[in-house]
């Protein structure tokens, strides 16, 4: 599995795939932290929202898109600082085109 990983993604060694794959788990841990007190300043707490059945798929629905933008920009700033930038930013530019942003890095 691990072979076609680095192939598909171009990279060639494992060492680096391990480093990619803790860029994506720190970057997913700390969006969450960190947006949590943006979402908290714009009054998005769970106790903002009454206590009916539709409530909650509001709020999460309305946090997980808060939070996508805090997702892509700590992804190519945690890249980074682990020395993969390239690999990132690549990766970042091909997502947001395939969600039909690409005209923003053409």
């Amino acid at each position: 599995m691990t072979s076609r990983l680095k192939k598909y993604w171009g990279i060639t060694s494992t060492w680096q795939l391990l480093v990619i794959f803790w860029v994506f788990a720190i970057t997913g841990s700390a969006s969450v932290y960190v947006a949590k007190p943006f979402l908290n300043f714009i009054g998005l707490s769970r106790d903002a929202f009454p206590d009916a059945w539709w409530s909650g798929w509001i709020y999460w629905t309305l946090r997980i898109l808060l939070i996508f933008p805090f997702y892509q920009v700590l992804l190519v700033l945690f890249g980074w600082l682990f020395g993969q930038f390239k690999f990132f930013w690549n990766f970042e530019k091909k997502m947001l085109s395939r969600m039909g942003l690409g005209r923003f890095f053409s």
